[in-house]
């Protein structure tokens, strides 16, 4: 078959896609991602066809403007209205109503099977049904069902239905109708399944777009028995280099090795010199540095803080934008972290809360308990075959549960 990945840009909602890709490579079907033309490259160098197709940011923002722009809007803080509003205009009227066209006139040409969409990735759902076509979702963050029925949000969505053909859909329902994968286990999300049609997964991790490896320095890390600490703002928020300079000032005292990654897109030179415990670095895959980690300073970001919890290392965070405090939320209700508030970080707070999670056996113990959790749910295989189902008629096998 053919399965057509769709994806906002950003690593965010591009990466969890990675690895179901690959799976069904490796299983004989033909793949290709839609997405941003600036993830070309990325894309064709992990060997599969791109076709651009909706809004690329790159190069409309300058870095330093965007930054602004991120300040400004933590500072206020948004209400649920500025959320539901924001999510309206990015996702549906800047994102949506410009995929919809390019995957239609995509899928005339390529002829895909199937669209597989990150979960925020809403013109796949519209331009799959004009066209007649499944579509399956990947969670990439901690929004639910209920999120995406705001009335804002659902009367963007049904005038994008209207325009493209389609009747009415007053609940939302194509959002989920066919088939949503979850490669998180259920307690991370709540007990109850999002969805009727959600399937559980391993994790399947994907951080490495090249050939990076570990850095000389960083098999000494840990060597004489100082915890070590990575700490990273991710790839978007990563423009906010406060939180990142007092997170530095924080640890750089303590008895503990420091990993910062700061991003593609900044000079680790910027942030000044460090003592010879702490060491910042542009990009080293996460997956790479777990196994050397004791605690991960992050900012609540779906895939870094899902990713560390299922390699056992419990968190602090300090969630800024977007879904970060939904998923700070999650992390906090099982157990396994600590959250600050970013409006009010002080070096002191940082450095009490990494000290309270490295000592607190609780918080380890919570994370392990996720890592377990994961683990144990079915393989990535698993997403493969429910896929093969639902282009042969079927969302699943015949009594088998959504979990």
């Amino acid at each position: 078959m053919r399965v057509l990945f769709t994806s906002c840009p950003g690593d965010g909602h591009l990466h969890p896609l990675v690895p179901l890709a690959r799976a069904l490579r490796d299983a004989g079907h033909e793949v290709a991602f839609a997405s941003a033309e600036s993830y070309r490259a990325s894309v064709e160098r992990g060997g599969f066809r791109f076709f651009p197709a909706g809004l690329d940011p790159a190069g409309m923002m300058d870095p330093e403007v965007m930054r602004e722009h991120m300040e400004a809007m933590l500072a206020h803080r948004q209400s649920a209205e500025a959320h539901d509003a924001h999510l309206a205009s990015v996702f549906v009227d800047m994102q949506a109503a410009r995929m919809v066209p390019d995957l239609v006139r995509i899928a005339q040409t390529w002829r895909p099977d199937v669209f597989v969409r990150d979960l925020m990735e809403l013109g796949a759902c519209v331009a799959a049904e004009h066209l007649g076509l499944p579509c399956a979702s990947v969670q990439v963050g901690a929004l639910a069902p209920q999120d995406f029925r705001s009335e804002r949000l659902a009367a963007r969505l049904e005038a994008l239905r209207a325009e493209t053909g389609l009747a009415p859909d007053p609940r939302q329902e194509m959002l989920y109708r066919s088939l949503h994968l979850c490669f998180s286990p259920p307690s991370y999300l709540g007990a109850a399944p999002l969805t009727a049609t959600t399937h559980y997964l391993r994790p399947a991790l994907f951080d490495q777009s090249g050939d990076e490896r570990l850095p000389a320095w960083a098999e000494r890390l840990g060597q004489d028995g100082r915890p070590v600490v990575y700490a990273s703002l991710g790839t978007v928020v990563n423009k906010l280099r406060g939180p990142l300079r007092v997170v530095l000032e924080a640890l750089r005292d303590e008895p503990v090795d420091v990993v910062m990654t700061v991003g593609r897109d900044l000079d680790p030179a910027g942030f000044g010199p460090q003592p010879a415990h702490v060491h910042v670095a542009r990009y080293i895959p996460q997956t790479l540095l777990w196994p050397r980690c004791d605690v991960a300073v992050l900012h609540a970001g779906y895939n870094s803080a899902t990713s560390a919890l299922s390699h056992g290392l419990p968190l602090v965070l300090l969630p800024i934008l977007a879904d970060q405090p939904l998923n700070a939320r999650c992390c906090e209700a099982l157990g396994a972290a600590r959250v600050l508030d970013v409006l009010a970080l002080r070096p002191e707070a940082v450095r009490d809360a990494v000290r309270e999670v490295l000592a607190v056996p609780s918080y380890r113990e919570s994370a392990r308990r996720y890592a377990r959790e994961a683990h144990e749910l079915p393989g990535i295989e698993r997403g493969v075959w429910l896929l093969e189902q639902l282009v042969a008629g079927g969302t699943s096998a015949p009594g088998t549960p959504a979990r």
